[in-house]
């Protein structure tokens, strides 16, 4: 399939939202009644439909696993290293250490917005078939990142902080919550009755346009901050060194299924998510930094995934 056929109905989409919320034909109220459906009622069923329905022995894989997350926690590594000595060294007066601020800038550079844009470019890339591997890394995405930012960012300041939400968060997250229902569908071996399947599955249908048009309409609220440059660099740690390691470790350290391999590296690609700046907001550390990111990776995205659909296929 042609790249520009793969990326255009997407760029469409998301174009379109953004142009309908920018010329105020949809308010912010409007598109926040669209994102709860959407998230709360559309892409669940489009998760447990299709987590109930996947070949499990294909999903499950330590070598997709390792090859996804090694990677992943390096970049968040780099992103804190880069922040610690670089964009925000300390004053040399001042011994102390901002932990909160370097992990935040450490989830900019390595946290994916998987389901949003991920699952959309594998489907329309690879097929519906092999978004069995990414319901394995999704799952665990958002929980591993975000218990290792506030983690590390404790060590310099917990106040206010509780794991028990932050773990009932995570649980009952809408994403988390209906691959875990899928998941127990399919190892049970329960069969949904056909009337009930076709119902899900109509909800289901409009689960990925939707939230394309979410994406390109929250645009026009997160702006590219005057301070560029981190935003910058948290784009190119994000759609450029990221899949690059994913598809190094995939490619020459695991050795995996060209196929499979192709599906860790688009969704490693995927732009930044708004959840990473939601974090950034509840720890008051790189707001404007995170907003600036999700724009300015999700408009360059659309390169980085011409340059990587290119290279596998």
């Amino acid at each position: 399939m042609h790249i520009f056929s793969i990326i255009f109905p997407l760029i469409f989409i998301v174009a379109l939202g953004y142009g309908c919320c920018r010329a105020k034909f949809f308010t912010e109220q409007h598109i926040a009644g669209l994102s709860k459906f959407t998230f709360y009622v559309s892409l669940p069923a489009f998760l447990i439909l299709n987590m109930s329905q996947i070949n499990l022995q294909q999903s499950i894989s330590s070598g997709a696993f390792l090859s996804f997350y090694i990677p992943v926690l390096c970049v968040f590594g780099l992103g804190i290293l880069i922040d610690r000595f670089y964009l925000n060294k300390p004053h040399p007066n001042k011994k102390v250490i901002n932990y909160q601020q370097h992990s935040v800038f450490g989830l900019a550079g390595s946290y994916s917005n998987m389901v949003l844009v991920g699952i959309p470019i594998v489907i329309a890339s690879l097929g519906k078939e092999m978004i069995a591997i990414a319901f394995m890394i999704i799952t665990f995405h958002s929980t591993l990142l975000f218990a290792l930012t506030f983690l590390i960012g404790a060590k310099g300041n917990a106040k206010g902080f509780s794991w028990y939400n932050f773990a009932k968060s995570m649980v009952l997250n809408p994403i988390v919550l209906s691959i875990g229902c899928g998941l127990i569908i399919n190892v049970s071996g329960v069969t949904l009755f056909d009337d009930l399947a076709k119902g899900i599955d109509l909800l289901a249908k409009p689960a990925i346009p939707c939230a394309l048009f979410v994406l390109g309409a929250n645009l026009v609220f997160y702006k590219i901050a005057s301070n560029w440059l981190p935003a910058l660099v948290s784009s190119i740690l994000k759609i450029l060194i990221l899949p690059a390691g994913v598809f190094f470790a995939a490619t020459y350290i695991f050795q995996l299924d060209e196929q499979i391999r192709n599906v860790l590296v688009l969704l490693s690609a995927s732009p930044v998510g708004v959840n990473a700046y939601l974090i950034a907001s509840q720890l008051k550390q790189h707001q404007a930094t995170l907003a600036g990111t999700v724009v300015l990776s999700t408009i360059l995205c659309m390169l980085s995934f011409s340059f990587w659909l290119a290279i596998l296929l």
